[in-house]
């Protein structure tokens, strides 16, 4: 006769058995993990570490449009239908609908609702990105993905007081001189370039008498350097630091954008390109957005360190990658406490989250203080 009770029995142990042993494994591997995490412990990149002063300005900050009501914004075709439109629509925390019900101001008034609940961040500049134009002057939209105009940019910081007008105009437009005067009296206090993406040689002497222009309207120029993986497509080419020498000697204040904090030109990594550029150019500073940024974090140890950069760097934080788990505090667990790391993963201001980051991290007081003084914005 069949011992069905004791068979279900002995399988019954037999499972309990088996689930004992893993959970002790797991136990084991986690109670390494806490042990070794404490025998690695190296904590911020920079010391002394200080707390985040309040009023800071966000230099560095993206909207988003699709051409709603007539903004004038554009989306390509291709980007419309890829998987990669509403992640960047989810991002900024806006959709489809939301635009069009609200003519491309959504993403402007979340951005400034948000602002105005930070505890440490009062203000935002809020960038254009023009569209790439060839050496005739003509628009190539082949060649580009986004553009979000400036006439769009100027009405959302129009409407709301935390936010402030960067424009972008393409130096090969041919009404390029006449948008930057327009761009300076309606309120602008920096120019936005990626020429990765825009199709932008900075070091072509067509440009001088933009260059000029620039300097004349004190007018900055944020620029991306370094390699660009947001888009599609791009030329790294265009991102080499050294190609920015032309519009430093016609004395343009220039912004590198994330420090040059990715990708390599001529075997040298372009970190390390703009660094070497330091001493020869004043007139040339970095901004710190993205480096807490899975794909850069490497670099933020060296950028906060280097003598080179002392009183050279400035807060940003390339708005909406604030809002990707590209960028999050579990990825230091040998930078921060077990406190830092409870905290942070409580903070739901993701610009209070990012500025209390990067202060746990060792980013200084000044750095943080130094993009309102540098654009002076009042």
């Amino acid at each position: 006769m069949l011992n069905f009770r004791g068979d279900r029995c002995a399988r019954k142990s037999s499972r309990k058995g088996f689930y004992m042993k893993r959970w002790q494994k797991v136990a084991a591997v986690a109670a390494a993990g806490l042990v070794g995490r404490e025998l690695l412990f190296q904590g911020p990149y920079s010391t002394p570490v200080e707390t985040p002063p309040r009023g800071i300005l966000d230099m560095h900050c993206h909207v988003a449009g699709i051409g709603a009501g007539g903004s004038g914004a554009w989306v390509s075709e291709e980007l419309r239908k890829s998987w990669k439109f509403p992640l960047y629509l989810n991002c900024f925390e806006t959709s489809k609908d939301a635009l069009l019900e609200s003519n491309d101001m959504d993403s402007a008034d979340r951005i400034a609702r948000c602002i105005s609940d930070s505890k440490y961040v009062d203000d935002a500049v809020i960038i254009g990105l023009d569209a790439p134009h060839d050496q005739k002057g003509e628009i190539n939209l082949d060649r580009a993905e986004v553009v979000v105009p400036n006439r769009l940019v100027h009405a959302m910081a129009k409407r709301h007081p935390e936010l402030h007008f960067g424009a972008s105009v393409h130096p090969n437009r041919p009404d390029a001189v006449e948008e930057l005067y327009w761009s300076k009296e309606n309120g602008a206090v920096l120019l936005k370039w990626l020429p990765n993406i825009q199709d932008i040689d900075p070091s072509d002497e067509r440009f001088v008498l933009f260059y000029e222009t620039l300097a004349k309207l004190e007018l900055p120029l944020l620029t991306h350097v370094g390699a660009e993986d947001s888009f599609s497509q791009a030329d790294d080419r265009l991102g080499d630091p050294k190609l920015l020498q032309l519009p430093l000697e016609c004395g343009v204040k220039v912004i590198a954008a994330h420090v040059a904090s990715s990708g390599s030109t001529d075997g040298q990594d372009n970190l390390e390109r703009l660094l070497e550029m330091m001493p020869k150019y004043p007139n040339l500073v970095a901004d710190i957005s993205t480096l807490t940024q899975m794909n850069r974090r490497k670099y933020l140890a060296t950028v906060l360190s280097d003598p080179r950069l002392e009183g050279r760097l400035m807060y940003g934080t390339d708005h909406p990658l604030t809002n990707t788990p590209l960028v999050t505090p579990l990825q230091y667990p040998l930078q921060l406490t077990y406190r830092q790391l409870w905290e942070l993963a409580r903070e739901r201001n993701p610009w209070d989250r990012d500025v209390l980051l990067k202060a746990a991290l060792g980013v200084r007081r000044e750095i943080f203080e130094m993009s309102r003084e540098f654009l002076k914005c009042p």
